[in-house]
């Protein structure tokens, strides 16, 4: 037996070893489209390594029952199996994603009841710390050896394009007076910084970050440098971003995933903490396009924090959703949401329909404005920690999701998200400054999912949410369509006055047919909201701007979103472009 399930665990580590070949192919290849400005090139190997790790998940698994001739759990063997599985890990780069491929192996060969720890790696085993230790994954450079201006050239120099820098004395200027004005340490500790940058880049859209940090008697701050591709052969420093909140922005749960090699993808991690030790490790690797692992980590931190707390399941705040029921848990800082069992006619979606949204949603760019989602089947609560009214309005909307089972909750299918403030609750209490800043937000935020192609379909306030830092991110996404799917039109004449009095529309919509005109009168019946609306975000209301948008995307030409202030950018001028200024983040 121990041969067979040292065979198994071999096995499965070497469809794990083809999963990551395959994961670092694609991603190794992010410099070359960043050069070339291939911006089509960059979304679809995204997408094509978002997908893969299904493709390999189910290569081994077969290839498993087909070896072996796995048919039922026989429990001895599978304990047996683990163990032999954590020797070979042992002296792994990569343990942590190893252990997760494998959970990902056993729960699609055998059911739920069978997930526990002698079976799968509901806790880990590997040793990120010691990991972290032994492979730095970043170059050092210090000031001490030619002062700030000097360190920074050697950054710049040390990463190489096949593309020169169009002016680098110019970013090494820009750069070094930048840290000067903008380091926590001051001016008088420019003489002793010590300056850790990781190794290679991170890809995403249409910039190359360099992810380092400041390091000053024990302490630090972040010191990202994101790059641009200026397209006429050169690249081109565009600012420098210092500050926690910064890089937190950065790494967004509401941006597209890096495309960054990561030999050590926990000592990554373990760099990233210290930049950003408030983001939850689920979210960094999330962002590192490891989202299978996020998920495992998410859930083993969701399991802690139920063993630590004793507050109840309750109703999301907010209007409630007419295709999904939303849960939280109010010390804990997510959402948890299941697709209802029956939908109102205003509503013509499927189950399956909603899957494929949610989908299309993680596959996209999401400029920093579509929450990500982490997707769950077959999720045990806790019974004890719902309230009997929950409960009924759980077996009332998604009966046929839900079962009991041994004190336990189980929950087919849900969706997992960042909770928000919705913006219709956010509006009720602001005051009017809060107000127009966030209508402005939601204006910018309609305006850059446009650039990517995106309408919301239903552009209500309830459907997005206020982030702790006061941005407004788009989450209901039960109607999303692409932009270029839609029509849309004028509202036509009235053929009698007198139609344009009563409450009924003297015109109709077609399949996909969209009417600018009507969207302050369905967003608010405030007239103050209307007015601040129109005058914040006129080009929303005319049909023509938005056809215009539309030719754009048709003509793939994709507004420059970046995750930082436009008042940071080195190239001031760049605020002033109009593509920039309906994208500024």
């Amino acid at each position: 037996m121990n041969d067979r399930a040292r065979q198994i665990a071999r096995s499965i580590l070497t469809g794990f070893e083809r999963h990551f070949s395959f994961f670092q192919e694609i991603t190794s290849s992010a410099r070359e489209r960043f050069e070339h400005a291939d911006w089509e090139a960059v979304r679809a190997a995204s997408v094509k390594r978002i997908s893969s790790y299904d493709g390999r998940v189910q290569e081994t698994l077969s290839k498993v029952r087909a070896t072996f001739g796995i048919n039922g759990l026989e429990e001895q063997l599978w304990q047996r199996v683990k163990i032999s599985y954590m020797d070979l890990l042992q002296h792994h780069s990569r343990p942590e994603l190893a252990e997760t491929f494998y959970n990902s192996v056993f729960c699609r060969l055998f059911e739920r009841k069978y997930y526990n720890n002698d079976m799968i790696f509901l806790e880990s085993v590997a040793n990120r710390q010691e990991l972290a230790e032994r492979y730095r994954g970043y170059l050092s450079f210090h000031t001490r050896d030619g002062g700030v201006e000097t360190c920074i050239w050697e950054i710049l120099s040390a990463f190489y394009f096949n593309l020169p820098h169009a002016d680098l004395s110019q970013d090494v200027s820009n750069i070094t007076e930048a840290l000067i004005e903008r380091s926590a340490f001051g001016s008088e500790a420019m003489s002793d910084l010590r300056i850790d940058v990781l190794e290679f880049p991170f890809f995403r859209n249409k910039a190359a970050y360099l992810i380092g940090r400041v390091v000053h008697e024990g302490h630090c701050h972040p010191f990202i440098v994101p790059l641009t591709n200026n397209e006429h052969g050169g690249i081109v420093a565009d600012a420098l971003l210092t500050t926690e909140e910064e890089a937190e922005a950065v790494f967004s749960f509401a941006r597209a995933y890096f495309l960054v090699k990561t030999p050590v993808p926990a000592a990554t991690v373990a760099f990233l903490q210290d930049l950003m030790p408030n983001k939850a490790v689920a979210e960094l690797y999330m962002s590192l396009g490891f989202h299978k692992q996020a998920k495992n980590e998410f859930y083993r931190d969701f399991l802690h924090h139920l063993a630590d707390s004793d507050d109840l399941f309750a109703l999301a705040p907010g209007t409630p959703g007419l295709v999904m029921m939303v849960f939280t848990l109010p010390s804990y800082p997510y959402v948890f949401k299941v697709i209802k069992d029956r939908f109102p006619p205003q509503k013509d979606v499927t189950h399956e329909l909603i899957e494929r949204r949610y989908l299309q949603v993680k596959m996209h760019d999401r400029v920093g404005r579509m929450a990500d989602t982490l997707e769950f089947s077959e999720v045990a609560f806790p019974l004890s920690r719902f309230s009997p009214e929950l409960l009924e309005a759980l077996q009332n909307e998604v009966g046929s999701q839900v079962e009991e089972s041994d004190g336990m909750l189980v929950i087919k299918h849900l969706y997992i998200e960042k909770r928000m403030l919705p913006l219709d609750v956010f509006l009720q209490s602001a005051n009017e400054e809060e107000a127009r800043h966030a209508l402005h937000e939601w204006g910018l935020a309609v305006k850059q999912l446009m650039g990517v192609n995106i309408f919301p379909g239903d552009l209500l306030f309830k459907n997005f949410g206020v982030t702790d830092s006061g941005k407004v991110v788009f989450y209901d996404y039960d109607e999303i369509c692409y932009l270029t799917e839609c029509h849309f039109r004028k509202i036509p004449e009235s053929p009698f006055p007198e139609d344009e009095l009563s409450s009924d529309a003297w015109y109709s919509a077609g399949p996909n047919e969209v009417f600018p005109e009507e969207f302050p009168t369905f967003l608010s019946t405030d007239p103050r909201v209307r007015r601040t609306l129109i005058k914040l975000h006129p080009d929303l209301f005319d049909y023509r701007y938005w056809q215009a948008r539309q030719e754009d995307v048709k003509k793939g030409i994709h507004g420059d979103v970046f995750p930082y202030r436009q008042s940071v950018r080195f190239d001031k001028s760049a605020a002033q472009r109009p593509a920039a200024q309906a994208a500024s983040a």
